[in-house]
């Protein structure tokens, strides 16, 4: 096939243009960086449209009574949004085997050093307790590797990383709380709506921050492509 960069024709056998060093299919690894982009902002956007709606049902509890308190109604009004928490669970499993076909690609283009094997890319996620810290090491290993970075820069790169599954571990955790709340006494249907709103705005902003991953790594990788094929000529 011929080099995106140069023209040369790549064998089959290679991963690199033999001329200039650009990986053959850098365009396709750009293309799944922009379609993961993509998906998170969606996912963050439905986040933030459920958090939004939510708070404007915390307004009418906040001014009910346990006189005028009505269960069985708050239940109804609770229970689309239930359903909306499920959809963006099954959008975030989708988006998910999504990143990972990206996280593939951008740790073996990434140059080194790893302190753990291309293979836990994906078991760091499977694996109970490992998956607790795992991936985002990762993440940070793969972004910091692919780029010259000082060592503030990469402290800051460290806690967006860290910033990012924190978000997504508590929106996770409060989503779940929230699907299994109660509505029976008005504190129960206030408290849940709280926790709702909370689980909420964690997900958009750890949707939000992985963005930010997706789109340094992904820029980096490329620009880092592009300058060993402009290197040669300069």
């Amino acid at each position: 096939m011929p080099c995106a960069l140069c023209g040369d024709i790549i064998p089959a056998e290679v991963t690199r243009c033999p001329a200039c060093g650009a990986w053959a299919r850098r365009r396709d690894f750009r293309a799944v960086g922009v379609a993961v982009f993509m998906l998170l902002g969606f996912n963050a956007f439905v986040a933030l449209g459920s958090g939004i709606s939510l708070l404007r049902l915390a307004h009418p509890l906040r001014g009910a009574t346990h006189d005028n308190y009505d269960p069985a109604a708050t239940g109804e009004i609770l229970a689309p949004y239930t359903d909306v928490f499920a959809i963006s669970a099954i959008m975030a499993v989708v988006t998910g085997v999504l990143y990972l076909t990206w996280l593939w690609r951008a740790y073996r283009q990434s140059p080194g050093p790893h302190r753990h094997h291309r293979a836990w890319v994906l078991l760091g996620w499977l694996c109970p307790v490992v998956n607790l810290w795992l991936p985002p090491r990762m993440v940070y290993e793969i972004w910091v590797n692919s780029g010259r970075y000082r060592t503030a820069e990469r402290q800051a790169a460290g806690l967006v990383v860290a910033a990012w599954w924190v978000c997504a571990l508590l929106g996770l955790l409060l989503g779940r709380a929230f699907t299994h709340g109660s509505v029976d006494t008005l504190a129960d249907a206030r408290f849940d709506v709280h926790v709702g709103v909370a689980a909420a705005a964690f997900q958009a902003l750890a949707a939000t921050l992985c963005m930010a991953t997706v789109f340094q790594i992904t820029r980096l990788q490329c620009m880092s492509v592009t300058s060993s094929a402009q290197a040669p000529g300069a």
